[in-house]
């Protein structure tokens, strides 16, 4: 009976110890991810930095994360994780909205590591940063003058995305930075025959021939090719200078099988 009692004690007692020690392992995981997310980013190693720096750009935290990664940076000038904190800082500042500053940091990225194997990526985020969305049938709801509207933007969008194309044909981003491509050119397109129909509206009759040309020259086999020259027959039209209206007008007719100067206003304008 006393050995019984002897050995159930000594099994309490290692129960207990078993126990303590599964305890006291959970708390030192618990604790050391509280001190992890507490401790000073000036004090951090390099991968617990760039952990939490990747940690905070994941759940959307994206001022706390280009904070550290401005950190990061500082403090480890050098390596992999600095090169990636540069790219993902731009990431981050272009989800903020902040565009100027993502142009900069992936422009930073590309000239520091031209051969970086996510380079693409870079170029990536820097097209779509200057990519602006309202450039086309919609921006005539804008209360901007169309002949004030700025396609810096959109064109340095252009031929960001079209260098992605046409340097790094197997990136991952290649198809969508083909379709941002294409409705980029529709888009300016459409944007040059807006302006060219502003100065037509307001009797800038050479204004609009020019903003016409420039829409076929520059964008040609574009929807919005149609409406340049359109307008191209009613300005020469209301010039007086019959010769380039028919001749424009035989153009447009052979081109869209329509007659110009029996069209109202083009097909975008309702009122």
């Amino acid at each position: 009976m006393l050995l019984a009692a002897k050995l159930n004690a000594k099994v309490q007692t290692f129960v207990v110890m078993i126990a303590a020690t599964v305890l006291l392992s959970g708390c030192g995981g618990w604790f050391s991810g509280v001190f992890a997310k507490t401790e000073e980013p000036s004090k951090m190693a390099v991968e617990a930095l760039y952990k939490r720096a990747k940690d905070a750009l994941m759940s959307g935290s994206y001022a706390e994360a280009i904070k550290l990664y401005e950190t990061l940076e500082s403090r480890f000038p050098y390596g992999v994780q600095s090169q990636q904190a540069i790219i993902d800082t731009a990431y981050a500042q272009y989800k903020l909205n902040e565009r100027t500053q993502a142009i900069a940091s992936a422009d930073r990225f590309i000239k520091l590591y031209p051969n970086h194997e996510n380079v693409d990526y870079a170029y990536y985020i820097k097209g779509l940063a200057n990519f602006i969305e309202d450039l086309g049938l919609l921006s005539v709801f804008a209360t901007q003058d169309l002949s004030e509207r700025d396609q810096k933007s959109a064109r340095e969008s252009y031929n960001t995305f079209k260098t992605l194309v046409e340097k790094f044909p197997q990136s991952k981003y290649n198809a969508d930075s083909k379709q941002r491509l294409r409705y980029l050119v529709n888009a300016l397109s459409q944007n040059e025959a807006h302006i060219a129909r502003y100065y037509y509206n307001r009797g800038a009759y050479q204004a609009a021939i020019n903003r016409a040309q420039s829409c076929l020259t520059n964008f040609p086999n574009t929807p919005a090719n149609e409406e340049a020259l359109r307008i191209m027959v009613q300005s020469y039209t209301a010039m007086g200078n019959t010769q380039l209206a028919t001749d424009t007008d035989r153009i447009y007719k052979s081109t869209f099988n329509r007659d110009a100067r029996t069209v109202g206003d083009p097909w975008w304008k309702f009122w």
